[in-house]
């Protein structure tokens, strides 16, 4: 069993930064992480994901080129970096792990946290 945190959403004005955490209760370095969000009335959305390696990554095309993602696998943590934050950024942000090698769908991430919520204001 996997219990994934997320920690470091809140309130930012469009252009700003964040930097969301993800904090697992078990060694993640077999797992590959993703990142998710869901914002009002949308559906869940992929934003990006690491290899358990870290020496990979993805993104969404809606976040590409404005976020990085890393880990620290001796912490149990991953990241994700957002910048030029924009209104339809507003979301709650889903972390999760898969034991798939690479894995850019919600159907194969065994495993979510409970979601931070990023609020972006205009």
């Amino acid at each position: 069993q996997v219990r994934l945190v997320e920690s470091g959403g809140g309130l930012v004005q469009a252009g700003g930064s964040l930097r969301l955490s993800c904090s697992a209760s078990t060694r993640l370095s077999s797992y590959t992480l993703g990142w998710f969000r869901q914002g009002p009335g949308k559906k869940r959305e992929f934003v990006g994901v690491i290899s358990w390696s870290a020496g990979r990554t993805g993104f969404g095309d809606s976040v590409k080129g404005r976020s990085t993602i890393s880990r620290d696998n001796a912490k149990n943590t991953a990241y994700l970096q957002m910048n030029s934050l924009k209104p339809d950024d507003t979301a709650v942000y889903y972390c999760a792990a898969s034991a798939a090698e690479w894995a850019t769908t919600a159907r194969d991430y065994g495993y979510w946290g409970q979601g931070t919520q990023v609020t972006v204001s205009a």
